[in-house]
């Protein structure tokens, strides 16, 4: 399984960006997509996922609101549009699949290679 994430940059913060990931290597219309984050210092934390359908999806309390998942399961890619961007979501952005259709069931188990977000203040 391969994931390739794009669309990283710098912003000036309340700016938007918009990340996409582009997977191969398995059916990607059967399993779950996240994303997660690493800011500077810290460890990895989740941001956002999305089921099989892309009927369910979840987030972060710290970016609801601002940022939305989405998939498209003809292209095998899954996006996440980035609103009102503060300093705080500057981190390097993963995307990754899960072994199941229900991103609830256990952790993410492929992972990409990241795309770095910075937000200026």
């Amino acid at each position: 399984v391969q994931l390739q994430a794009s669309g990283g940059g710098l912003v000036q913060a309340g700016g938007s960006l918009r990340l996409s990931c582009a997977a191969s290597g398995r059916t990607f219309s059967s399993y779950a997509m996240g994303w997660f984050r690493q800011p500077p210092g810290k460890e990895r934390e989740f941001v956002s996922a999305i089921t099989w359908s892309g009927r369910i999806t979840g987030y972060a309390d710290s970016v609801k609101g601002r940022f939305t998942i989405s998939r498209d399961n003809a292209k095998n890619t899954v996006d996440l549009q980035m609103h009102s961007l503060k300093p705080d979501d500057t981190a390097l952005y993963y995307c990754a699949t899960y072994n199941s259709g229900d991103y609830n069931l256990g952790p993410p188990t492929y992972w990409g290679q990241g795309t770095l977000v910075t937000v200026s203040s």
